[in-house]
């Protein structure tokens, strides 16, 4: 149940953040995506509560930071024409292998 928390806390989060980006523009929308960054960051953070009941601090805010950003770097290449090289793809493998070495650091308390 622990990941499911973290898991949809960080599902909200990226929401929250790409509405966020949607909002800034100037879209006939923008009211919408406003509401909807409101509410997909309150979920997100009362879900991140819950996660961390059951684990370290450190481990699951840097779980949650670092797959949020990942995913949100791939979101902004993808659907908003974010800039992409090799310093960027480099830097977000050594965010995920830092997820991994987290992961196998003994988190299953």
């Amino acid at each position: 149940m622990k990941w499911l928390w973290l898991l949809s806390s960080i599902t909200c989060e990226v929401i929250g953040t790409t509405f966020l980006k949607l909002a800034s523009g100037d879209s006939p929308h923008t009211t919408k995506y406003s509401v909807g960054v409101v509410v997909f960051y309150v979920l997100c953070f009362a879900l991140l509560g819950q996660a961390m009941r059951s684990f370290p601090l450190g481990t699951v805010y840097a779980i949650w930071s670092g797959v949020g950003v990942s995913l949100l770097a791939i979101i902004g290449v993808i659907c908003f024409g974010d800039e992409v090289n090799a310093l960027k793809i480099v830097s977000l493998i050594l965010v995920i292998l830092g997820i991994v070495g987290l992961n196998m650091s003994g988190i299953s308390h």
